[in-house]
């Protein structure tokens, strides 16, 4: 903490501006802690709260707008390559789409408190087309309200984080132990995650040649849709005779389908996450030939099959 407060001092601006700009253009940097120090620089005097709250906005709304134009350009193709970053790279996506599906614009309010959306929403918000001035406008009132909380707790509590800093520095080796101890924690508690993860995508995949075997043998499959409506909305291609079915209503499946017909579940997620999670949902529940499609909707186009499209 002294260390980041010595260089939060000797820099100033040009530091926060940076690690604010990396943060946001995807670098695992922490940013609070320094927007923390420098509010209490600021609440000795050493920096301008004024300045620090507009180079803070204007460094994160560089970085949101440099997404947002990639977003706008590539679509979602950029949305699963950030997620395949992420610890659970489908529900990086997918409650993403949910939650712009939900709140619209003013998802980018509160994107900057939720760990992993605040690099995910802005490429999301160009690959779904919202309007440039709005998210703009959006974006930038979530940065302050962001940016000010954090600083904010920097102001009002300089005296009680200064004298943590100098008990740290008092501790030497020993306050270096706790940190050690505290970072183990944390990859231990993330490891089992992603461990946890990986179990869910741990089953067989269908290919697209299979696919194409089951449907010309004459006993068709079922064939599940399974991309939210926001993703529908922007690529309406889909696999011939495909139902349209969301991951949270896959029970809605199960009236309409025999326990001993072939289900192929399909998605644009990475890994075919989300596909997967549906298909162990209802193998738990007796379709034991429910198998998510290896490499979604992109792999059945790329092969060339035919393809449908949902009405506008």
């Amino acid at each position: 903490m002294q260390t980041l407060i010595q260089l939060a001092h000797q820099y100033g601006l040009i530091i926060v501006f940076s690690n604010v700009l990396l943060m946001q253009l995807g670098l695992p940097i922490p940013t609070v802690p320094t927007l923390i120090v420098s509010g209490t620089l600021a609440a000795d005097g050493h920096v301008s709260l004024a300045a620090l709250l507009a180079v803070t906005v204007l460094a994160s709304l560089i970085g949101d707008t440099v997404w947002y134009l990639i977003g706008q350009r590539h679509g979602l193709r950029v949305m699963t390559f950030l997620c395949r970053l992420s610890l659970s790279p489908d529900s990086c996506v997918r409650q993403t789409e949910t939650r712009f599906e939900r709140w619209g614009l003013t998802t980018l309010l509160v994107a900057k408190f939720i760990p992993g959306l605040s690099l995910i929403v802005a490429p999301m918000a160009g690959a779904l087309r919202l309007p440039r001035t709005a998210f703009l406008l959006f974006d930038t009132a979530g940065i302050f309200l962001w940016a000010s909380l954090a600083i904010g707790f920097g102001w009002l509590f300089h005296p009680d984080i200064e004298l943590i800093s100098r008990k740290l520095m008092a501790m030497g080796n020993g306050a270096l132990v706790i940190i050690g101890a505290a970072l183990m924690i944390y990859i231990g508690y993330k490891w089992w995650q992603r461990r946890r993860f990986q179990k869910i995508l741990a089953i067989a995949r269908i290919s697209v040649n299979e696919l194409v075997d089951l449907m010309d043998s004459g006993n068709a499959p079922v064939i599940v849709d399974i991309r939210s409506p926001s993703v529908r909305s922007l690529d309406a291609r889909h696999i011939p005779g495909a139902k349209m079915i969301s991951l949270n209503e896959w029970q809605a499946l199960i009236p309409h389908v025999q326990p001993d017909s072939d289900i192929v579940v399909y998605c644009n997620c990475p890994n075919e996450a989300s596909a997967a999670q549906m298909a162990k949902l209802l193998m738990g529940r007796g379709y034991k030939r429910a198998r998510p499609l290896l490499g979604g909707l992109d792999a059945w186009v790329e092969a060339g099959h035919e393809i449908h499209t949902y009405p506008s």
